[in-house]
């Protein structure tokens, strides 16, 4: 019988690394409003002891199928519904680009539309090897908002974005590598291992680098006005002034492994 659970998004903990669960498995976990509205609702919630967050779909059929077309004919019946929809969607997106934390998608089986620009919100994505991407917009005739599309430029470039665009193909996982989209595949029986293992290296790493380095790396992608260079710069210096930066030295010539606290 198939599972007809309502979709839902969840949050557990392992250690310093937080999993938020996409779930809608009748669904290929195809992203209804009310999922939208909750991973909003999770990303300003985050626990303090969160260093790195994974975001992954349930199971191994699908990251994130895109949204939830079956409820367009309601949700998105007027150009009100269409804006109300998208701003909805946008604060969830924004929300993981913005998060204070490394973000990393764990991407399995169908990644598609909406998952797509979910995946790219993410500081890293990683993927199996039978992974499959695919924007089909040009096949339903919905438009493809422009913060997705510089997203997907500034992941493959422009002739690569257009193809992708205007063709709705779907592009394997080997595919997506070679384009840049997705940083490292794995076979489908070790991404969940492998993806562990990373998210991990990155909470034991220094906070305070890593959060320079990720502003650094927004400022210096924005497309609405120069790059805060002073600001990038300052954040750097932040880094050696702080008391992480003694301790890595000091577990560097120890011989030992590093306790950072992020001050």
């Amino acid at each position: 019988m198939a599972d007809m659970r309502v979709g839902e998004v969840t949050l557990t903990e392992t250690g310093a690394v937080t999993w938020v669960t996409i779930s809608n498995p009748s669904k290929l976990n195809a992203m209804s409003l009310d999922m939208w509205h909750q991973l909003s609702k999770l990303l300003s919630e985050l626990p303090s002891s969160a260093r790195c967050l994974v975001l992954r779909g349930e199971g191994l059929r699908a990251f994130v199928s895109g949204a939830d077309i079956a409820e367009f004919s309601d949700r998105r019946r007027t150009a009100e519904d269409v804006l109300a929809y998208d701003r909805d969607a946008d604060e969830a997106m924004t929300g993981l680009a913005e998060c204070p934390i490394p973000t990393v998608a764990m991407i399995s089986g169908y990644c598609f539309g909406g998952g797509v620009a979910l995946a790219l919100c993410c500081d890293v994505r990683l993927a199996a090897e039978d992974a499959v991407f695919s924007i089909p917009a040009a096949r339903l005739g919905l438009g493809y908002g422009w913060r997705c599309i510089k997203s997907l430029i500034d992941a493959v470039g422009p002739a690569a974005a257009a193809d992708l665009l205007i063709s709705a193909r779907r592009m394997n996982g080997l595919e997506s590598l070679q384009f840049g989209v997705v940083s490292h595949l794995y076979l489908p029986e070790r991404l969940a291992e492998a993806v562990s293992s990373y998210a991990h290296r990155v909470a034991r790493n220094a906070p305070l680098t890593i959060q320079a380095a990720r502003r650094t790396i927004r400022e210096l992608r924005r497309p609405d006005r120069q790059p805060d260079l002073a600001l990038c710069e300052r954040l750097a210096g932040a880094c050696f002034a702080s008391q992480d930066y003694l301790e890595g030295i000091a577990a560097f010539v120890d011989g030992r492994e590093p306790q950072f606290h992020g001050r």
